[in-house]
């Protein structure tokens, strides 16, 4: 009977003999590094290119720093895909979209959303906030001075045509 080959340990197992200890630990570093590196060099972009603007900017970025967005690396692109084919159809399929897909509103939305901000005024001075749109949902981000600016902003936003919802993620910044 014929003894099978001994099996390799992994690479990062512990060394039985010191003359291989160096080496292996070298080559666990290096393969450690080199997945970290990966790790650090995944792309994050605007893969479903939803619309993120910016509103308005009298607050410091050192006091009110600027929003991820909507930048996703191809990894979490691909989980959310299914999600976001079924949300955006099933309007259309209910009846309450007249266009085939509710993201498709999104890039009439948003420029909507700015001339509205723009012509009301009152938030120029005292806020630093963006907008990002998804299937006629507005997301508000950024920073006001107080919570009876960010409920008007979020009053005003939600008031413009073909927007469903307003998510107010804004934070008071006295």
């Amino acid at each position: 009977m014929r003894r099978p080959p001994p099996i390799a340990p992994p690479p990062c197992a512990p060394a039985r003999s010191g003359r291989w200890a160096a080496a292996r630990i070298a080559l666990c570093l290096s393969l450690t590094l080199a997945s970290a590196a990966a790790l650090a060099e995944e792309v994050r972009r605007n893969v479903f290119d939803d619309p993120f603007v910016q509103l308005t900017s009298a607050i410091p970025p050192s006091a009110c720093p600027v929003p991820p967005g909507p930048l996703l690396t191809d990894a979490e692109a691909k989980a959310q895909a299914h999600g976001r084919i079924e949300r955006g159809t099933s309007c259309f399929q209910s009846g309450r979209c007249r266009l085939a897909n509710a993201y498709l509103y999104d890039k009439e939305i948003i420029p909507r959303v700015q001339k509205a901000v723009a012509a009301d005024g009152r938030f120029d001075a005292t806020t630093s906030v963006w907008a990002l749109g998804q299937r006629r949902w507005v997301w508000l981000q950024g920073c006001v001075r107080d919570a009876d600016e960010a409920a008007a902003l979020e009053q005003l936003v939600r008031q413009i045509d073909d927007v469903e919802s307003v998510v107010n993620e804004l934070r008071v910044v006295p």
